[in-house]
């Protein structure tokens, strides 16, 4: 009798194990979708009085509070791929940053450095939300939906500062000197403006990230079925 009834559970076992799989390649299709899309249409940026936000990590930090860090990395991954690629096609003043196709001011070539400034950044950015969520899920495991939506807000800002504060951060450790000259600012005068970019691109998107991962997540983490009990939530992966 006993033997039955583990043969009928091991095949009830292994078809939601193939459900979810299933389900978390359709998530990943569908958050690499929208990054592209994003990237290249302008609907990735928002227009604020002041600076233009945009909204383009948001995806990766949902990604990976969804689908765990590997996958939330992958997403990340092309987040950064979508930038080369922009900086490439269509390049601004910046774009010597993130391409090393695009020369260098002062120089007759790129820096392979901007590789760096590209992907690394952006992959964390699917990897840092999750581990905030999962220890923020922790620690308020019995609060309820007031603290798993402050929970995922933090994601939301710690995914957003992980890339502003990175991108800035080595801009300024490696291209300090073309950055003065893109700006036409004095060299000494580079931090200043990184700091005022950091703080202001920087807490926008953090805002706007926090609102939306909220928003978006709680629902999702219900309708995907991604609670089980006595937990706040269990995303489809888990870490390695």
């Amino acid at each position: 009798m006993r033997n039955s009834l583990k043969t009928e559970a091991a095949p009830i076992s292994s078809q939601k194990s193939h459900s979810a799989s299933i389900r978390s390649m359709v998530l990943l299709a569908m958050f690499t979708a929208i990054i592209i899309l994003m990237a290249f249409t302008p609907i990735g940026y928002i227009d604020l009085p002041i600076i233009k936000a945009t909204l383009i990590h948001v995806p990766v930090i949902i990604g990976s509070v969804l689908l765990g860090p590997k996958k939330g990395a992958f997403l990340g991954l092309v987040f950064g791929a979508t930038s080369l690629a922009k900086n490439t096609i269509m390049p601004s003043v910046l774009s010597f940053a993130f391409s090393p196709l695009i020369p260098v001011p002062g120089l007759d070539k790129g820096s392979l450095w901007a590789l760096v400034i590209c992907f690394v950044p952006r992959i964390l950015v699917g990897v840092t939300p999750w581990l905030v969520y999962k220890l923020g899920a922790a620690l308020t495991r019995k609060a309820g939906n007031l603290g798993r939506g402050i929970v995922l807000a933090l994601a939301g800002i710690m995914g957003a500062m992980t890339n502003t504060i990175l991108v800035m951060g080595l801009i300024y450790t490696v291209f300090k000197d073309a950055y003065a000259t893109v700006q036409s600012i004095p060299v000494d005068a580079v931090l200043g403006v990184v700091l005022g970019v950091v703080g202001t691109n920087g807490v926008m998107e953090s805002i706007l990230a926090a609102v939306i991962t909220a928003a978006l997540c709680i629902p999702l983490i219900r309708v995907l079925k991604l609670e089980k009990s006595k937990k706040i939530a269990s995303p489809v992966e888990t870490a390695p």
